[in-house]
């Protein structure tokens, strides 16, 4: 099992979102994570007015230098919110922190509910295309999905199950991917899903749970790096999907329970880790 992997996003000084959910989750599983921040806002982009932005890609450029010349690569890499300039930059090196074997977890973060992130542009969008060739599984949602097989207009962000595994096997065609994980799906009948390929079998699956009314933030980050630490520890990925979505149900449903909660701050999924690390437990265990 891996231990030493690479998470590159962004990092938000208030808001448990990007990485700051994706290092303590990564660490609070046993593995070793080594990070690499692509921006610095002074708060995630949503509810706090104009935040601040600073682009890191040319300490990016150093960092792997250095990197490259210690010799250090990285079995397992989870990427997630990168920015225009990050993008291009670890487009250049992502051989260098890599090795044929690796386990790339690439989470295409760049729009959601039918409209491109602020600052993104058709140009981001090649890119993301780019990049997630070397990904050996990705986890877009329905927007994002959308984008990469080039529809920039008027698609749907509610469907139905039929249309959802429309879309999932048309990315399957469009991109050379062992797996493809299609998340956050709104169905018409009430419920929010998550569908899965897989290559070999060329199967297409699911799974449903009940809908929580309201839009939180970082569910997305806290969904993808319960996915990869589960798929690291060797957990089959429905299982693995089965245990991030119960996560990320669960700890919206203990942010419900706080008193004048604010959303924006993120979820509270601290007390649902103990619950988390024990399933990893019986995954190596064989139990």
């Amino acid at each position: 099992m891996p231990t030493d992997v690479l998470v590159a996003q962004d990092l938000s000084c208030v808001g448990q979102v990007s990485m700051s959910v994706a290092l303590p989750l990564l660490g609070a599983a046993g593995l070793r994570p080594t990070v690499l921040p692509t921006a610095l806002l002074s708060t995630h982009t949503g509810g706090f007015g104009a935040n601040t932005y600073f682009d890191l890609s040319s300490e990016i450029e150093k960092i792997i230098a250095h990197w490259h010349s210690l010799n250090f690569n990285f079995s397992a890499v989870y990427l997630g919110y990168l920015g225009q300039k990050p993008l291009e930059t670890l487009l250049q090196h992502f051989d260098m922190l890599v090795t044929p074997q690796s386990f790339n977890l690439i989470d295409p973060v760049m729009g959601d509910n039918g409209h491109l992130y602020h600052g993104f542009d058709s140009n981001y969008i090649d890119g993301m295309r780019k990049l997630i060739s070397k990904a050996q599984l990705i986890t877009p949602n329905v927007t994002e999905a959308a984008l990469l097989l080039g529809k920039t207009t008027s698609f749907k962000q509610t469907l139905t199950l039929h249309e959802a595994q429309a879309l999932l096997q048309e990315l399957a065609q469009g991109f050379n991917k062992q797996q493809i994980i299609l998340t956050g799906v709104h169905l018409t009948n009430g419920k929010i899903a998550v569908l899965g390929y897989d290559k070999i079998s060329r199967e297409i699956w699911n799974q449903q749970q009940d809908k929580i009314p309201g839009n939180y933030f970082g569910t997305g980050d806290i969904f993808a790096s319960v996915l990869f630490i589960m798929l690291l520890k060797g957990s089959t990925i429905r299982m693995a999907v089965k245990t991030a979505m119960e996560f990320v149900s669960n700890s919206i449903q203990s942010t419900l329970e706080t008193p004048s909660f604010d959303a924006r701050y993120g979820v509270n999924y601290a007390p649902h880790l103990p619950q988390l690390l024990k399933k990893i437990i019986h995954i190596q265990r064989g139990t």
